[in-house]
């Protein structure tokens, strides 16, 4: 008895205690609400692995003939019941493949679905006065088009005898720079807009650069004092669907180039930064800073030359170079 009256006295104390913790103590849930400190800067976000899947988009009417669903009557580029493919041509049709100069554009008269494993469809477009097919290869909606799927979608458009291949996707491997041609068969990159991730928003006006091609940086290494090596940007290489060529432009259209001087294959370091932007870059910087700049120091990363650097002991080299309109392009370099 004496014990079963003390346990309840207990329980009694214990409660009244809780209840003025409750009253008085400062308290805080903490989950889901980090601290924000403005000391450390951020370089990375959330971010998910993705493989990449091939999209078939195959439309077929009672005749067994293929379908032009981008040129139907009430098509919508917010239909829910869009897949990633048909909103990606319908925009692709509308506002055709931007290049560096709005003189080189590639515009489609006619697009339509193709029954293919990696090519989703056949694009025709004018080079000159005479008619071209290009096969048109979609990206994954989340994740990078590796290598290896240019080379297969290259080869499956150069079996059904296309002319040209366009890559659409948001993000390349760094390896995909130097893949241009397989046999006969040209391949353009075309980068698409992240603008193309809000298909519910986005009006399907043809006026953005949505898919811009932006050749690979034409670029000079040279052996200096020391054993060291410099780079030289002349500019980037695109082409021009007048001709049909590859042609070089001048490092005009570049607003700025990095250089990783030790590439690992993995991740691209910025080492090396240089500006050659048309505008003044020191006002921006100043209001960007909030600070007075050293124009004199600054003078010296607006070049299209680099500083010299050691030779890399991965043996690689990556450069990555920006146009005006904000696209990039990156090529890896062996250096011996």
């Amino acid at each position: 008895m004496v014990h079963a009256e003390w346990w309840e006295n207990r329980i009694i104390r214990q409660k009244e205690i809780d209840a003025s913790i409750a009253a008085k103590a400062e308290f805080e849930y903490l989950y889901d609400r980090p601290y924000e400190d403005k000391s450390k800067v951020r370089v990375a976000g959330p971010f998910t692995v993705e493989s990449l899947s091939p999209h078939r988009v195959l439309g077929v009417d009672e005749n067994d003939e293929l379908i032009d669903r981008v040129a139907e009557p009430g098509a919508t580029y917010g239909d829910p019941k869009q897949t990633f493919a048909q909103m990606i041509l319908d925009n692709l049709k509308v506002a055709g493949v931007q290049q560096a100069h709005k003189e080189d554009k590639i515009s489609f008269t006619a697009l339509t679905p193709w029954p293919g494993r990696l090519v989703c469809a056949e694009g025709r477009y004018l080079e000159g006065d005479k008619e071209k097919r290009a096969a048109i290869f979609i990206g994954p909606e989340f994740g990078t088009v590796q290598r290896a799927d240019l080379v297969e979608a290259t080869k499956e458009a150069g079996d059904a005898d296309f002319d040209v291949l366009i890559a659409c996707a948001f993000n390349y491997e760094a390896r995909t720079t130097d893949f241009t041609k397989l046999g006969r068969l040209s391949v353009l990159k075309a980068r698409m807009n992240a603008d193309l991730h809000m298909s519910e928003d986005l009006k399907n006006t043809g006026k953005g650069n949505l898919f811009v091609i932006f050749g690979e940086p034409d670029i000079d290494i040279t052996p200096v004092k020391g054993g060291q090596f410099q780079i030289k940007v002349n500019g980037v290489d695109v082409f021009d669907p007048s001709t049909g060529e590859v042609r070089s432009d001048g490092a005009d259209g570049i607003a700025c180039w990095f250089v990783d001087t030790d590439y690992n294959e993995e991740s691209f370091f910025v080492r090396h930064a240089y500006f050659l932007g048309a505008n003044d870059p020191y006002s921006a910087l100043k209001t960007t800073l909030k600070a007075e700049i050293n124009e004199e120091a600054w003078a010296t990363l607006k070049s299209d030359t680099s500083r010299p650097f050691p030779k890399p002991r991965s043996g690689r080299i990556a450069v990555k170079v920006i146009n005006h309109l904000g696209d990039e392009v990156m090529k890896v370099f062996k250096v011996s």
